[in-house]
Parts: C-alpha cells; sequence; structure tokens
C-alpha cells in the first residue's frame, strides 16, 4: 500500500458538520473538502450509511476519502437518520425515509458555494445498497454512481433468503444491527442532551430479524428497495464490483446485463470489502480506478473510462481449500461485452454417481442428507469476521451428499459466469430443500467449494408464489448456481455434489425430506470461456491511500470458530467467537470496542432442534464517560412456527439505563 501525503490539491478536513433537511432532522456528516474549493468548486461524492462516521468507520474513510478531496473532491460521509449523532429514528434497511433523505443530501451538496454542482455517490454493501436505489430516484445533481458489494434484488440476494431458504445470517445481522444503532452518540457533538438522543432511540427500535422473516416469499415488502424491478429507472452512470468470496457477486452481471444507463464490471476474488484492501489478494489500486470514473463523469475528462471492458474478471485458477486465503492465484481477464459472445456452454450429463458429456445410465437416487450438513460451508459473506471464514475442504460434507464427478480433465476449464443445474426431483414432504454445489476434486481427493446455491422447492415457479410440493410427484427443477471465475487444471475433476441440508448457513426445511433424484435427462451446464476470448492478462496499478487515521489499539482483534458434538452424538454445535478489538482515536479521544459470539446448534435428525443464538457487547465512552450496550437474540422453530426473542440492555457507566425485551412468533410460509 502506497500512502500518499502531498496532493494536487490540500485538503482540509470539516469533522462534525450538520445538514439539516426541510423536516427539520439534521443529519451528521464529516466532510473533506479542497482548500481552494470556495474559489474553485468541485464535484462532491457521498456516502452515506449508518454505521457511525465518527467512530465506526473512521478508519477506512480517512485514506479514501482523504485521497479522492486530494484530487479535487468534496467526499462528504453522512450518517443515515437515528444513527451516530444524526437526529430522528431508523425504521429498517432503506426505508422510504432513508432514500427521501439522501436525495436532499444529494441536492444540499449540490447548492454548497464549494460544490460544482455534479454529485456523485459510492458505497460498499449498505452504501452500495442505497447509491443504486438513490440513483434511481434520479436526483438531478447526481451523475454517477460506484456500488460495491451490493445487490439489485433485496429477496434473492441479500442475507435474508437465498433460493427461497431462510438464512442464519437473517437473525445474526439484526443482532449486528441491534449493536451498531444501540450505541449512543459523541457528547462532544450533541452536547448535554446526548442521553435523552440515546434512550429515545433505545426505546424506539425494532427487532428487524421478525420484521424480515414475516416476509418469506418476494412479496411487496422486498420489491421498493429491488431496482432490478425497473433498471431503466437508473440514468447514472454505474460501476458496479463484486469479490467472488462475497455473497453478493451474482448482481454484477444482473446489473451489466440488465441496465441501460453506462455500466461497467469488476469482479476481483475478495471477500467483503473495498479492493484496495480487501483479501484475498491480490488487492488492486482501485482509489485511482474511482478517480478515473469519477473524473470522466464528474468533471468531463476524458480517461478512457469508455473503453473500458464492461466486465474486468479475476479467475482464480485452481486452488486448494482452506479457511483463511491471504492470495488466490490466477490473472485478470476481460469480457468487452457482457453477456459475452465468448462465454459458451457446456453441458454435462448426470450419470450414476457421473458427470459426462454424453448422456448416461438412468438412475433413481435417494439424498437423505442428516441435517447438520453443511459444516464446512464457510461464513455467507466473507470479510464481516475475524476468525475463519471461507470453506474449507469439502469432503466431510461431500460425504454426506449424492456426487457427481466428471472423468479427470485433459484440459484447462474456465468458468466465467453461473452454472446450471436441471433435474428432475420427488419428494416425499410438501417442504425439501435442494442444495448445489460445484467442487473443484485435486487428485489428492480434496475438495474445493467453487460455487453453490441452496433452493427451496415450493419456489420451482418462482419466489411470489410458492406452492408445497406433492409428496411422491416428480418436479422438474431449474437451479443457477452463483457466479464465479475459476479454472479448473488438467488432471482435476469436476463434481456436482447435492444435498437436502446445508446448515449452519442455512435454516431447514419443518420436516426432514427424503429427495429422489432422477439422472435421466439430468444436466449440468457450465458457462467456459471460448478459444476467442480475450487472453491479454490486465495490468491495476498498486493500491495508494492517502494518511490512515491516527488510532491506539487498546485491544487487540481475534477470532476462533469450533465444532462440538454432545455425547450422544444428537447435537451438534458451530460456534464463533469474534472480539474486534478496542481502539482510541486519538483526534477526539473516543475509545470503541466490540465483540460476539454466535451459535449455532442442530440434529442431525430433528429440524425442531435448530436453534441460533448471538451476542454482542459494544462499548463507546471518553475519560470518565463509559458507555455499554449488551444484545441478545434467539430463534427456534417447530413444523408451523418460528420463534424469536431479543434483548437489549444498555448503560451508563455502570447504570443500566433501558432494558428491552422482545418475543415474536411468525407463522412458517412454506420456508
Amino acid at each position: 500500500m502506497n500512502v500518499i501525503s502531498e496532493f494536487p490539491r490540500p485538503v482540509r478536513l470539516i469533522d462534525s458538520l450538520w445538514i439539516e433537511l426541510s423536516d427539520g432532522c439534521r443529519l451528521a456528516a464529516r466532510l473533506w473538502l479542497p482548500e481552494d474549493a470556495a474559489a474553485e468548486p468541485v464535484p462532491a461524492i457521498l456516502e452515506y450509511l449508518p454505521y457511525r462516521k465518527r467512530d465506526g468507520t473512521v478508519a477506512r474513510d480517512e485514506p479514501m476519502h482523504g485521497y479522492l478531496a486530494g484530487h479535487g473532491y468534496a467526499c462528504v460521509r453522512v450518517d443515515i437518520r437515528g444513527n451516530g449523532e444524526s437526529d430522528g429514528l431508523m425504521e429498517d434497511e432503506y426505508s422510504a425515509q432513508e432514500l427521501a433523505d439522501g436525495e436532499e443530501v444529494i441536492a444540499w451538496i449540490a447548492a454548497q458555494p464549494w460544490c460544482s454542482g455534479r454529485v456523485g455517490m459510492m458505497g460498499i454493501s449498505w452504501g452500495g445498497f442505497n447509491a443504486l436505489q438513490i440513483a434511481a430516484r434520479r436526483p438531478a445533481a447526481l451523475k454517477a454512481i460506484v456500488t460495491v458489494c451490493s445487490t439489485d434484488d433485496r429477496y434473492a440476494d441479500d442475507v435474508h433468503f437465498m433460493g427461497g431458504c431462510l438464512l442464519n445470517d437473517n437473525l445474526t445481522w439484526s443482532s449486528q444491527m441491534l449493536a451498531i444503532s444501540s450505541r449512543p452518540p459523541d457528547p462532544a457533538l450533541v452536547g448535554d442532551g446526548w442521553r435523552d438522543i440515546w434512550l429515545r432511540r433505545l426505546e424506539a427500535m425494532p427487532l428487524l430479524a421478525a420484521s424480515w422473516l414475516r416476509h418469506q416469499r418476494r412479496d411487496a415488502f422486498w420489491r421498493p428497495g429491488s431496482v432490478c424491478e425497473d433498471f431503466a429507472a437508473i440514468e447514472a452512470a454505474v460501476l458496479v464490483v463484486g469479490g467472488w468470496a462475497d455473497a453478493y457477486t451474482n448482481a454484477v452481471p444482473r446489473l451489466l446485463s440488465g441496465l441501460s444507463a453506462p455500466a461497467k464490471g469488476l469482479i476481483g476474488p475478495w471477500v467483503h470489502m473495498y479492493p484496495h484492501v480487501a483479501y484475498p489478494g491480490p488487492a488492486i489500486g482501485f482509489l485511482q480506478e474511482m478517480r478515473r470514473w469519477w473524473d470522466h463523469w464528474l468533471k468531463g475528462e476524458d480517461t478512457g473510462v469508455l473503453e473500458v471492458p464492461d466486465l474486468r474478471a479475476y479467475i482464480v485458477d485452481s486452488v486448494a481449500p482452506a479457511t483463511h486465503h491471504a492470495t488466490m492465484p490466477g490473472r485478470w481477464v476481460a469480457e468487452a461485452r457482457w453477456p459475452s459472445p465468448e462465454i459458451l456452454t457446456r453441458t454435462l450429463h448426470l450419470g450414476p454417481r457421473s458427470l459426462s458429456e454424453a448422456p448416461g445410465d438412468a438412475a433413481a437416487l435417494t439424498l437423505d442428507s442428516p441435517l447438520s450438513t453443511g459444516l464446512d460451508c464457510g461464513s455467507f459473506c466473507p470479510g464481516m469476521r475475524v476468525g475463519p471464514e471461507f470453506p474449507g475442504d469439502q469432503r466431510p460434507d461431500d460425504a454426506l451428499s449424492l456426487c457427481f464427478d466428471s472423468a479427470p480433465l485433459s484440459e484447462r476449464w474456465e468458468v466465467l459466469g453461473a452454472a446450471v443445474l436441471e433435474v428432475t426431483v420427488i419428494s416425499d414432504k410438501p417442504v425439501a430443500q435442494l442444495v448445489a454445489r460445484l467442487c473443484d476434486v485435486h487428485p489428492d481427493g480434496a475438495s474445493t467449494r467453487v460455487a453453490y446455491m441452496p433452493f427451496n422447492l415450493t419456489h420451482r415457479d418462482g419466489h411470489a408464489e410458492p406452492a408445497p410440493l406433492e409428496p411422491g410427484r416428480p418436479y422438474r427443477i431449474r437451479l443457477q448456481l452463483g457466479d464465479a471465475g475459476y479454472a479448473f487444471r488438467p488432471g482435476n475433476r469436476v463434481r456436482l455434489a447435492l444435498s437436502s441440508a446445508y446448515w449452519p448457513m442455512v435454516w431447514p426445511a419443518p420436516e426432514r425430506a427424503r429427495l429422489t433424484i432422477l439422472s435421466e435427462g439430468a444436466t449440468l451446464t457450465l458457462p467456459l470461456r471460448g478459444a476467442g476470448a480475450c487472453t491479454d492478462e490486465l495490468d491495476f496499478p498498486p493500491p495508494e491511500m492517502a494518511s490512515p487515521a491516527a488510532l491506539e489499539v487498546l485491544r487487540p482483534a481475534s477470532g476462533a470458530r469450533t465444532v462440538t458434538r454432545d455425547e450422544d452424538g444428537e447435537l451438534v454445535s458451530v460456534q464463533t467467537d469474534d472480539d474486534f478489538g478496542a481502539q482510541r482515536l486519538r483526534p477526539h479521544g473516543l475509545e470503541v470496542g466490540s465483540r460476539v459470539r454466535q451459535r449455532f446448534t442442530i440434529g442431525p435428525e430433528d429440524p425442531s432442534s435448530a436453534q441460533t443464538e448471538a451476542s454482542w457487547s459494544v462499548t463507546v465512552g471518553r475519560g470518565d464517560w463509559r458507555t455499554r450496550s449488551e444484545t441478545w437474540t434467539r430463534m427456534w422453530s417447530d413444523s408451523s412456527t418460528f420463534h424469536l426473542e431479543a434483548k437489549l440492555e444498555a448503560y451508563d457507566g455502570e447504570t443500566l439505563v433501558c432494558a428491552r425485551r422482545w418475543r415474536e412468533s411468525v407463522p412458517r410460509d412454506l420456508v
């Protein structure tokens, strides 16, 4: 990482700025501004999210926004309503209020004397989501966005559901948001009324997991935040960025295919992080890439971004499985257009335990995975933990699955895109799951997960109108796996592994289902880069950034993951412990820390044994002022109902100032 200390435009930081909205609500902001912007106004770049600009994202904000400001931009980092020092209360993710506030913020920025009137919006995860959603509202000043690790479809590709299956992250993310939003504002900025502001927030906090769980199909709740409903609404130019190790990569090719506005895509090997600081490497000079993007769309300079290929992607070379990768072997490739005419399909036929280019013998194969299948799945969204996050060697899960293997490959197969499984399935229960994994099997037998997708078979005709299965009836299923960029090397085998459970990532079906997989007519189609595809390797500069934030480590970060089984083997538990450490932020002296423990327990035979718990402890203080929030959430279910309970305790020093309890039950809706 090359740290830059001098820039073409010297920068001053306005650490606390208030943006007053039309209803009187004030949003808290930080502003990095070229010193001469009053005389020579500059375009502005907005990043807008709830994660506390004062202490939550400061470590990554300083080097990123300082760098862009030094190259002639006003960078504005704003906390959404009800978070950090911003007034008001937060209702939910991407609420109508949040997006309307964002539009007002953009208009306010464009009207400032230091702004040229042209605005861009950038963000990762939440900030990438609302950048897309606000762009779809077409504020006049917004000319371009950069959206990283986000999605166009909140139902299909977020922490709540995948393939119509309930993700455990629906609960654990709700628990994390409860912890984030339970922290108080800084008295140094809001004054003596800080505690009243804090208490109002604490008393109004919703249990988001319950809100999300009430919408188990793709109903009207999810559509307003899903820009795939109307891609044409977005007129601003879009740079969409993802990582193969991230949970949101599938949105990149969808956005490139669907948008009519100018759009370019970039996918690296990364987890849920900005690409200039992400792992696995190689990290790239992403701030320079953004500069090129902004210079074209906000300054009108010819930087060549229109000639950039539609999709630049990193192809990971066949790699042994590991729960952590510091770097990934591979190379960058380019597709001039996406969808690419250079992506060819190769169809493999399922036979009895085999994949081949010719149809094999017909067989009816029984699939009845233990409910604990999936212990080597890794995290749903790597980049959010301190401990190990990647899927490990898949052999233990493969042993509990139906596996279909190819012969050893005689040539390199370079996958870019989404594999598709078409198969006929029979279930003995009205609700059942089918989980498909594409794996790379090495000569020593090690199995690397390349792509996967769980699928709720009641959603076979779409996520909006699920229908129960008729036991004993055959159903033709089309299951599209997640997108991947991966090269199978000669001598390795391609494996399709099918299971009927995937714990602890996916909540189990109400009853343990036995599936019959009919191999006749079943196919796996792989998207392979053809002979005409570009083989020129792309070159990115090494990362640059401005000086990092000044902070002092008070407690180092640490993480662990453990799997335990009770003496009878009737319950298996996965526990993750992540201490994100504690730091003192030197400019203003705030001391912050957080840690979380999550536990996922299930019995191999009984769906009602499934249980998830998450507990957070977060601290914010300075000198004699000390606050602490403790949150705890739990979920379990029976055959007809999901049950949730949660508690929140907030302390000013050692005094308990707020204690909240939630207990809710939500009927299962074919999930």
